[in-house]
């Protein structure tokens, strides 16, 4: 890798070979595992239980503790393929090809998620399930976008084209993400604004802060087992003739 220095680019060619990769996700999955399912135990038990109603909304504001992690993840999980999508055409890296369509239907999954749960919060707060929000809008853009590249790999048949085609389409398509993070501050909007990374300190109580930001953490490791779970299969359909693929048949069969 040019401009990186050699130990760096040896520890990124040894990460990014196949078998490697596979086993390093073999090990890392039950730990993630095991810390997702405590960081959601708490989250919820903390939102949905220990956290105070809230003086103007009651306790229908409870859904933040659903709709905004899931909302972070999908401008989270469309930069990470972004990024992927960069390594990839610059240093025609397979591994981040493999990340990247693997992270689409994650990603897609958590702007729906997104979309839903601010609908079915939107009803009783806006009077209507739906309004052409500058926020929603774009938010709602951003599913199209995990769509299409859903849809433009699977329309191409060899697959290191495909690759190629979706990592320019998520590097365009990135232009996308700060629209939807500052649209509440750029336009009029029914939107609430930002209630957790304000620069003084969030306009949140601590006891509903401490359970929101556990979701978000127990979202990321969510994210994390899946798209390491999704990279696996990906990697031995792209490489079912490999000796490594074989080996690792007939250790299981």
């Amino acid at each position: 890798m040019a401009f990186i220095p050699e130990p760096i680019s040896r520890f990124f060619h040894r990460t990014a070979s196949p078998p490697h990769f596979y086993a390093l996700a073999n090990r890392l999955i039950p730990w993630l595992s095991v810390l997702l399912v405590l960081g959601l135990a708490y989250g919820l038990y903390g939102g949905l239980y220990l956290a105070p109603a809230d003086y103007q909304q009651g306790d229908s504001y409870r859904i933040i503790y659903i709709h905004v992690p899931a909302a972070w993840m999908s401008l989270f999980v469309y930069v990470v393929m972004a990024i992927m999508g960069g390594i990839a055409l610059i240093w025609r890296m397979k591994l981040a090809e493999v990340m990247l369509i693997s992270s689409a239907p994650i990603g897609a999954g958590f702007t729906f998620i997104a979309l839903v749960t601010g609908s079915l919060w939107g009803k009783p707060m806006w009077g209507a399930w739906w309004v052409w929000d500058a926020r929603l809008t774009s938010e709602l853009i951003l599913l199209f976008l995990y769509l299409g590249i859903i849809s433009l790999y699977g329309a191409i048949e060899d697959k290191r084209s495909a690759s190629r085609a979706v990592s320019i389409l998520a590097l365009v398509g990135v232009v996308n993400i700060p629209i939807i993070h500052y649209s509440v501050e750029w336009w009029n909007t029914l939107h609430q604004g930002a209630t957790v990374s304000k620069l003084d300190k969030p306009s949140i109580h601590i006891s509903m802060l401490i359970p929101l930001l556990t979701m978000a953490v127990a979202f990321k490791l969510y994210y994390a087992v899946a798209v390491l779970q999704a990279a696996k299969l990906e990697l031995i359909k792209r490489e079912p003739s490999a000796q490594w693929v074989k080996n690792l048949l007939e250790t299981s069969a």
